[in-house]
């Protein structure tokens, strides 16, 4: 709501009666259990206020709802496990961020999904999480009931799956997104895992490689000693889908006892889970550090459901679940298998078979993990990083991310805090089996034939077995601090981490490119001067390259050097001589790079100088040209031929390969291959012509402080909704596209003038 011809002061108390007068206006507005404003501020950014817990859920919820209801009702339908009646057994289901078959993914929830054990947890949350949850559901019902029929959009409309959701959709929602990074990755190995001689069709997975673009983000905190104010200043780029279940949100909670938030969560979320407040802001980046455990089962030679404890035969639980069928076909009933470490799982690529002599299972330190929404609600309640570091190491709630953060009094933080199973670097190794080295850079595999190879125990954890957060890493300082999604080892170069327990990552070993470009361009940004706001946006959106700056310059000397190259390898040089090895919309070359760089990875013998870990951000390096020169020429002409087939110039404007359609338009995107070194990730997928975004950048926001509480800039890269009529279907990739930042309102004041619709009141 714009209000004319009123002074900074007047609108502000005109604001602050509408958000909170409201809420304590007489006898007959206390009678409303779930009662919320709603102003909506450029790009449809909701700003939610409410003086209880509930009030806040409700107000989220019905906003999300507004912005994507038929994404978040598809969901509820997937964690139910009805994906196969209302969409077909064969098709695709996307749990995280791979493709499953939707029987696959039924079998997956409803096995793990465990409903009598979540129903018992809410009753150990605080009141605050309880109410958020129970305000969110009525939220969202009370936007199916105001849309009706009609008003519900045309891509779900009248479909059975859109229905009223409960607090057990929520707990099954949520339980989802805490096995993200976990066993949700292995739904496939779980559902289709058979004792011998009754094996499924579906056998053809192998546990998934810790490489991008599985996951990727990469998050700055800067301290007093390195901002231009003295402040801390925070950059925030997660890499998060563009479609699909697993989109941020953007949203502004003001809520009891002051707790007022801005940022962005997932799905589901009824508070923004990375974002800012006054006095501190903070991001997220998914942990090297592995959520789950695999358990080499030793069976029992009589029977292959039972296994050895000890040298006691101990029977496998047998779970039947029944998966509902389309058009009155039969449900498809299946015999799932669960140990005491967690259910049996297949990964016949990998190794990890279920025969007459073993099985494995999988054990997930998230699996009921009811303590995130905790977390993320003191979190966002934290006046400094120490705050910050504590919320986390006390709940030991946060699934799958690191913490980055930074705030007004000038200091940085990096916590690897996360929810972790208690596994010491000595147990790992007493505990192996002849296969754990094979699968060591996937999983850590213990002996299940041990007792004292399960998890250990620790006082004060929330959960047995969790690893406590004074084993974990967490480092303040007031330079700098940073992390791309590499161990807890380096997150400044100058201050490499002593080694912890393997199961939080690789110590002293090679770092992604990725990671050494933001150590690079880091380094380099701070000795030409202090980070602001304007030189931090420059950085985060250069789309340099730092695999191209390795191996282009070397490439083309080797192409002028070339005899009778063939017409591609020619073709490809030409490309690479004209390209300024950055991923900018009108960038020329790019588009080969993108193909090329994926070949000359994999050949063996690159680089002259190895990997030094005493160098770790400038090694390896120095392309290896005369020993490798006919294979690195021939990865040229192979790109040039795989450009060709997918209709694509070698020298074709990096914006006219990468876009987003939306009708007739066609939006550049900028940013590349974090394989290939580009902080501004954008993974592609395949489309005729060209590429179109699928993973990377999502929600970038740049958060410092003045006085008066938090100055942030923002983009959301693929915008608020869902909705294809939506006015803001598209306008940040638009933004995004022009690189466009925009000044996020957070006092009542900034949001009274930047409102582009009457606040409104919900209650019931």
């Amino acid at each position: 709501m714009k209000l004319h011809g009123i002074g900074a002061m007047g609108r502000t108390a005109t604001f602050t009666m509408l958000c909170f007068g409201l809420f304590a206006a007489g006898q007959a507005e206390a009678r409303s259990r779930y009662e919320a404003t709603v102003t909506r501020t450029t790009y449809g950014i909701p700003h939610i206020v409410s003086n209880t817990w509930q009030g806040v859920g409700y107000g989220v919820g019905y906003a999300y709802a507004e912005d994507n209801f038929c994404l978040l009702a598809e969901e509820f339908a997937t964690v139910a496990g009805e994906r196969s009646l209302h969409f077909g057994a064969q098709a695709k289901a996307v749990l995280g961020f791979q493709e499953v078959d939707n029987l696959s993914s039924d079998l997956f929830f409803r096995a793990m999904i465990d409903l009598p054990a979540l129903r018992a947890g809410v009753t150990r949350q605080t009141k605050e999480t309880r109410r958020l949850v129970d305000g969110y559901v009525a939220g969202y019902n009370r936007f199916l009931r105001d849309a009706g029929p009609a008003g519900i959009p045309s891509e779900c409309r009248n479909k059975p799956w859109v229905r009223p959701i409960t607090r057990d959709d929520m707990l099954r929602l949520t339980e989802k997104q805490m096995l993200l990074a976990g066993s949700l990755a292995l739904a496939p190995g779980i559902a289709n895992a058979a004792p011998p001689g009754k094996s499924h069709a579906r056998v053809g997975f192998a546990l998934p490689q810790p490489n991008e673009p599985g996951f990727g983000s990469n998050g700055w905190a800067f301290g007093s000693e390195s901002t231009t104010d003295g402040r801390g200043l925070l950059i925030g780029n997660p890499h998060f889908p563009w479609s699909g279940p697993n989109r941020l949100w953007q949203m502004h909670i003001t809520g009891p006892g002051g707790y007022t938030v801005m940022g962005v969560g997932l799905p589901g979320s009824p508070i923004p889970s990375l974002g800012f407040n006054r006095d501190v802001a903070w991001t997220h980046t998914v942990t090297a550090a592995k959520h789950f455990t695999l358990h080499a089962l030793t069976l029992d030679p009589a029977d292959p459901t039972h296994y050895l404890v000890d040298g006691k035969s101990v029977p496998m639980e047998r779970r039947t679940v029944s998966v509902p069928m389309p058009d009155g076909t039969p449900a498809i009933t299946r015999t799932l298998y669960a140990t005491r470490f967690g259910p049996v799982v297949i990964a016949p690529q990998s190794g990890l078979i279920w025969n007459h002599a073993t099985a494995f299972a999988v054990q997930d330190a998230n699996r009921g993990n009811q303590r995130a929404m905790e977390a993320w609600l003191r979190i966002g309640q934290a006046r400094n990083v120490g705050d910050v570091r504590a919320a986390a190491g006390k709940s030991l709630g946060l699934p799958w991310v690191n913490t980055i953060a930074a705030d007004r009094y000038g200091d940085a933080l990096h916590a690897d805090i996360t929810a972790v199973p208690n596994v010491s670097r000595s147990k790992v190794a007493a505990c192996a089996t002849p296969q754990s080295q094979a699968v060591a850079k996937l999983a850590i595999l213990l002996d299940g034939a041990r007792s004292d190879c399960d998890w250990d125990g620790a006082a004060s954890t929330p959960k047995a077995g969790l690893m406590p957060a004074r084993d974990q890493a967490a480092t303040i300082r007031r330079d700098y601090l940073t992390n791309s999604n590499d161990s807890y080892w380096l997150s400044n170069p100058r201050i490499p981490h002593p080694p912890l327990s393997p199961i939080l990552g690789n110590h002293a070993r090679e770092l992604s490119l990725r990671t050494r470009s933001n150590f690079i361009e880091t380094e380099a940004l701070l000795a030409t001067g202090k980070v602001d706001h304007a030189r931090a946006k420059a950085m985060v959106f250069a789309n340099k390259s730092l695999a191209a700056d390795l191996v282009v310059g070397e490439l083309v000397k080797l192409c002028s050097t070339a005899a009778m190259p063939s017409a591609e390898v020619s073709r490809g040089c030409a490309a690479l001589a004209g390209w300024d090895r950055r991923f900018e919309a009108d960038s020329q070359g790019a588009a080969l790079f993108r193909w090329l760089w994926p070949k000359l990875a994999q050949i063996e013998g690159l680089w002259q100088v190895p990997f030094d870990p005493a160098d770790p951000v400038h090694t390896p390096r120095d392309l290896a040209t005369m020993a490798v020169s006919d294979k690195l020429l021939a990865a040229v002409g192979a790109a040039v031929v795989a450009l060709d087939t997918a209709g694509v110039a070698p020298a074709a404007p990096w914006g006219k390969v990468q876009r987003v359609a939306v009708g007739a338009e066609h939006i550049p995107i900028h940013g590349g291959p974090g394989t290939a070194g580009v902080l501004n990730f954008q993974d592609a997928r395949e489309i005729p012509g060209g590429l179109v975004p699928a993973h990377g950048t999502s929600y970038i926001q740049i958060v410092g402080f003045d006085g008066h509480g938090p100055v942030a800039e923002a983009i959301l890269s693929y915008s608020q909704s869902t909705n294809p009529a939506s006015p803001h279907f598209a306008d940040q990739t638009r933004a995004y596209a022009a690189k466009q930042w925009r000044r996020l309102p957070f006092s009542p004041d900034e949001i009274s003038a930047d409102s582009i619709a009457k606040t409104r009141r919900i209650a019931e």
